[in-house]
């Protein structure tokens, strides 16, 4: 006798009863036996695809996870969802469908689940966006879920040094600089990225994959294995297995994904210098489970955090190395020992995070993690800040910065295109504060990262002094004073919008201020004066975006979240 009962489960709708005889017809035609029609059946997402290194091994992952769901009396049926790859999109009007691609993913994911009635889900991801994505649709179906994270690229190796693709966004700011001969910049960036997986460093990938642990929503130590590892389809078959375990148990992601667990997944941003995008892609994942944590409630965990894991780009070490010193559980047991995590959460080990963490024995003789006890510095490696130019918040990694506070004379750009060719022009001046704006959810649209505009400033050797502030985003590779996530967005006349040139910035990222030292008077005869921007897009995707997108601090949603339901998926 089956341990389902299959009555209770959302793919009695498609499979039981003989009003339902069409519908088993298509799988009686896809080779399936009536016994097969009578488990349960598991959705799983690959976000695999040819569009980069990070994507290409998502679908063999994928496909071996069949192996675990039917050896656990499961019917394993794999879709696929879209990417966006950022290291490609970045620099040009492609990043605007960044962001975009992350609800885009989520919700079809969810129509996908919904639509064939499967009563659980693994999801693989890859690239920046497919990773929150997938966690944001777990979470709005509140089917039993396992997510799985494809694995980090391998370091490049040049001139003696491991190297990312940071590297050569940097060279190109090098070269434009005359620093960096164009035959160099050829030869690292035909080996900066060796083979298949994503980005290496604590970028935006690493740092989702990381929170996919911490939150509970991935195996133990399962996310920072790098892709080229053999070990990747053990882990591939383990969750295919445990899937069928959460069905069994009932046991879903709001379970698991609890308040405390979305502080535990903000400690570890923090803790491992991860990226900016954690503060916009956690309340995105809290919405979806109807909890209220807003960037300053990811500012709050962030400000009590010790910065713990020595990881590029503010520190020497890829996940590559974190994998080899022990994995995002060996960092957490440390945060756990300190009374800085909250152990009571339940995992998709079907045990709380600190039953799971029982198993894990710290080591001392690895590099990489500190103890929270001697950390590298002793608050995160990321800081929320408020003040008079940014009242919604925004956001600064400071991990690796010598410097915590600029002040300066403000200049203005309106969108990235122009700023890079001020940059490339060699006029940006040492000391000032260079704003671009109409970058944000809704007036880019899109929400751009500003990498190769931060990396090329690097490569001149502007890195540290200047700084950079904008309504958009940075890439979780951006390296120095760079403040992203500014609200209210210029589009919506927030004080970003009111800013001109020489207007002097000060930041403080010790104290957590952002402010614009400009009279109340002024301010109100520039908002007087200020115009709504016509974007460029006003048919299609993006501009369905635009009108329906929320703010940064709110996680740039374009629906309201799980508490304006009425009804869960699960429950159907």
């Amino acid at each position: 006798m089956s341990r389902f009962d299959k009555s209770r489960l959302p793919s009695r709708h498609v499979s039981v009863g003989p009003e339902r005889a069409p519908h088993r017809s298509y799988y009686y035609a896809m080779g399936l036996s009536e016994e097969e029609i009578g488990r349960p059946f598991v959705g799983i997402a690959s976000a695999g695809n040819d569009s980069a290194p990070c994507n290409t091994t998502l679908d063999a992952q994928a496909d071996v996870a069949r192996i675990g769901v039917n050896e656990a009396g499961g019917m394993p049926r794999r879709f696929n969802t879209i990417t966006v790859t950022d290291g490609i999109a970045m620099g040009h009007q492609g990043m605007k469908s960044s962001l975009v691609s992350r609800e885009v993913i989520a919700d079809s994911v969810e129509l996908s689940v919904r639509g064939h009635c499967y009563d659980g889900l693994i999801g693989f991801a890859g690239c920046d966006k497919s990773l929150p994505g997938m966690m944001m649709s777990m979470l709005r179906l509140n089917v039993p879920s396992i997510f799985v994270y494809g694995g980090s690229i391998l370091p490049g190796r040049f001139e003696e040094h491991d190297v990312t693709v940071v590297d050569v966004f940097e060279a190109v700011g090098g070269f434009s600089a005359g620093t960096c001969p164009l035959a160099r910049l050829s030869a690292l960036e035909k080996v900066a990225c060796p083979g298949h997986g994503a980005c290496g460093g604590q970028f935006t990938a690493n740092t989702m994959a990381c929170v996919g642990e911490a939150i509970g929503l991935s195996l133990p130590n399962s996310n920072m294995t790098p892709a080229p590892y053999a070990s990747r389809a053990d882990i591939a078959v383990a969750a295919g297995r445990q899937i069928m375990t959460l069905i069994e148990r009932n046991i879903r992601p709001r379970d698991i994904c609890t308040r405390d667990a979305f502080e535990n997944a903000a400690r570890i941003v923090a803790a491992t210098g991860g990226s900016t995008n954690g503060a916009l892609h956690l309340p995105a994942m809290a919405s979806e489970a109807g909890i209220k944590f807003d960037l300053f409630d990811v500012a709050e965990v962030f400000k009590s955090t010790p910065y713990i894991a020595d990881l590029k780009p503010g520190g020497k070490y890829v996940a590559r190395d974190m994998h080899d010193a022990g994995g995002v559980y060996m960092l957490m047991k440390t945060l756990l020992d300190a009374g800085l995590l909250h152990g009571n959460c339940m995992t998709v080990t079907c045990k709380t995070l600190g039953e799971n963490l029982e198993e894990i024995t710290w080591n001392p003789d690895q590099k990489v993690i500190y103890p929270a006890s001697a950390p590298l510095s002793p608050t995160g490696g990321v800081v929320g800040l408020r003040g008079s130019l940014a009242p919604d918040g925004a956001i600064v990694k400071v991990a690796g910065m010598a410097r915590l506070q600029f002040s300066g004379p403000a200049q203005v750009f309106d969108c990235e295109e122009d700023c890079f060719a001020a940059v490339e022009a060699r006029q940006i001046a040492r000391g000032s504060v260079v704003v671009i704006r109409y970058e944000g959810p809704k007036g880019g649209p899109g929400m751009r990262e500003m990498l190769s505009t931060t990396a090329a400033l690097y490569g001149q050797g502007l890195g540290e002094h200047v700084a950079l502030i904008t309504d958009g985003r940075f890439s979780g590779a951006t390296r120095g004073f760079c403040i992203g996530h500014v609200g209210p967005e210029a589009a919506d006349c927030g004080p970003i919008a009111l800013v001109e040139n020489g207007d002097i910035i000060s930041i403080d990222a010790a104290t957590g201020t952002i402010e614009l030292e400009v009279g109340d008077t002024i301010l109100e005869e520039r908002r007087s004066a200020w115009r709504p921007r016509l974007n460029d897009y006003q048919s299609g995707a993006l501009w369905r975006y635009s009108q329906n997108v929320g703010p940064a601090r709110l996680g740039a949603l374009t629906h309201p979240g799980a508490r304006a339901e009425t009804h869960v998926f699960a429950d159907i």
